[in-house]
């Protein structure tokens, strides 16, 4: 008995014009499904919790030079270790962003931006995906879905999205060794949450109990994890994940690089006409 296709690409919600390189994915995985049929998967990673993954480059119109834009955060906690789907974006911070898009896109994408609403990043990111109408025919699976969380298979490296101050933060479940206090003799592996905040400096969390709803992979086992709940036949890899993915856990997979485009790290300002 024959199986359809299952055509998977994964990637963060990445600003609210999308970067390149995902269209360029969206681009391959089109032209597959047109060889070979079967539907495509956006695995959306929206439990990422850095804020630079949103963060995009635009060029302006007349002089061409580079500009970095960004969601605004409501705190400091939120924007360096919430997840993206908790991520709260302030008040004025969509009006104000639009006051500087007519130096670097169109009216007919400033009047997307502007009619576009959602109160999380990851939420915002999505539409303005949607409006620009690069979701369509596209199935979307979200690693933050509580049900995608009970469904995964369990993983030995992840993080725990836990409360912490008043927020919800994305902590690392790790493995640190610590000394017998009794005798002395020996170390002892112990379990914390914790969240990195630069360098060598760790914020350690009070001991808490959690569930899978609260679980998502870390990079090196985020394949394996998407994969027990997708059950995909082809997946699309960028540049980037070339480095740290693991083909030899997933056989079943085949793997396929994205196709090329320009300017792959800056903004996505293109919509059909």
């Amino acid at each position: 008995m024959s199986t359809a296709p299952v055509i998977c690409f994964g990637q963060q919600p990445c600003g609210f014009f999308p970067k390149r390189y995902f269209v360029a994915k969206i681009r391959t995985a089109r032209r597959l499904q047109s060889e070979m049929g079967g539907e495509i998967i956006l695995f959306c990673h929206d439990s990422d919790h850095d804020p630079r993954e949103t963060k995009i480059i635009l060029r302006h119109r007349k002089t061409h030079e580079p500009a970095q834009l960004n969601f605004a955060f409501e705190n400091r906690l939120q924007r360096k270790f919430s997840p993206q789907y908790l991520k709260r974006i302030p008040a004025g911070w969509q009006e104000k962003t639009a006051l500087q898009l007519p130096n670097y896109v169109g009216h007919s994408l400033i009047r997307l931006f502007q009619k576009t609403s959602a109160a999380a990043v990851a939420d915002f990111c999505l539409a303005m995906y949607r409006e620009m109408g690069l979701l369509e025919g596209i199935r979307l699976v979200r690693s933050s879905d509580p049900a995608v969380r009970r469904a995964a298979c369990a993983v030995p490296e992840f993080f725990v999205d836990v409360p912490y101050e008043n927020e919800i933060v994305r902590a690392r479940f790790v493995g640190v060794q610590s000394r017998n206090s009794r005798d002395c003799s020996g170390d002892t592996l112990k379990r914390e949450l914790q969240l990195h905040e630069g360098g060598d400096s760790y914020i350690t969390l009070p001991a808490a109990a959690f569930g899978k709803e609260q679980i998502s992979p870390t990079r090196d086992t985020r394949l394996r994890w998407m994969q027990s709940v997708v059950h995909c036949t082809h997946y699309i890899a960028g540049a980037g994940e070339k480095a740290y993915l693991r083909p030899e856990e997933t056989p079943e997979v085949t793997f396929i690089n994205r196709d090329p485009i320009d300017r792959p790290d800056e903004a996505y300002t293109e919509i059909p006409s």
